[in-house]
């Protein structure tokens, strides 16, 4: 691989790996504050602070909104799926969550043919019944304690499938400060909703209290790493193309198992992480046909 190319490799394994660093962050609070308070006070401050960056870069210009569906679609999808993958990591292991998240991609292919008209081949048929067939794996144990709670992490990938489908339909329409700031501002007030309807239903866990300084700083921390990581992703895919970066999204489930050990006492069992295994290679799968699909003239 030229320097060029590994060093964009390197950008882009660091930024994936930061963000399970801010997974575990989040998970370190549950028990302490509701999953969706620190999913809009996470937003909130990212919100906040791309819009300071974003107004000293390109000022009033900045803050229009091109394809307002499409940009509402990649908001509330993201906040749907940043509360379900909360809630999740509050509930079970923390490389588990992540690991039947990232069936998000199968997932992405198949809403595309849905809603954007893109051809269904076969190697999507595929990877994406093994992913689900590792996602099965994973959730044996978690269905039997926690019930229907389990498949929150899946309830993620689908709402992220949907923010990507949005990305694709506004990727030409502004910068990628604009897009990131835009993203998160619309998921914010949904958030906001979403804690407020939690802390006046009757179940306990979800009334949110005054939080304590740490919760607040840790959630800053993790719209700053959140911020961080994905300058890292998109310098590396600056530097190398975006197949040639693509497999070091897999890092994250590797770090996700590593901090879930170390610090949560979360060891996967060997059917959990033969099912993660699984999800990863249905990934790289599908990740290495399109990447030969895409060379054949």
């Amino acid at each position: 691989m030229p320097n060029n190319s590994r060093n964009g490799f390197l950008f882009a394994l660091s930024g994936f790996g930061l963000l399970s660093v801010g997974d575990a962050i989040i998970k370190s609070i549950a028990g302490d504050w509701p999953g969706s308070a620190v999913a809009a006070l996470r937003f909130c401050i990212g919100a906040a602070g791309l819009g300071i960056i974003l107004w000293m870069k390109e000022g009033k210009a900045g803050f229009r909104i091109p394809l307002p569906r499409f940009q509402v679609l990649r908001g509330a999808g993201l906040a749907v799926a940043t509360l379900c993958f909360f809630s999740a990591i509050f509930l079970m292991p923390l490389a588990e969550a992540v690991a039947i998240q990232f069936t998000s991609p199968m997932i992405t292919a198949l809403l595309s043919a849905i809603f954007l008209g893109e051809r269904t081949s076969k190697f999507i048929w595929i990877a994406t019944l093994a992913a689900f067939a590792g996602v099965l794996l994973i959730l044996r144990p978690n269905l039997e304690v926690l019930g229907w709670a389990a498949v929150l992490p899946l309830l993620a990938a689908f709402a992220f499938a949907l923010v990507m489908i949005g990305n694709r339909k506004v990727s030409a329409s502004g910068s990628s400060l604009q897009m990131q700031f835009l993203i998160a501002a619309i998921a914010a007030p949904i958030l906001i909703i979403a804690a407020t309807i939690g802390h006046f239903s009757s179940v306990q866990s979800l009334r949110v209290e005054l939080p304590d300084i740490t919760i607040v700083a840790r959630c800053a921390i993790v719209a700053v790493t959140a911020t961080v990581s994905h300058w890292l992703v998109y310098m590396g895919t600056m530097r190398a193309s975006a197949a040639q970066v693509a497999p070091s999204v897999y890092i994250q489930i590797l770090i996700a198992m590593l901090l879930g050990a170390v610090f949560f006492g979360d060891t996967p069992d060997l059917i959990s992480i033969l099912g993660s295994v699984i999800i990863i290679a249905a990934g790289l799968f599908l990740w290495r046909a399109n990447s030969v699909k895409a060379l054949v003239p």
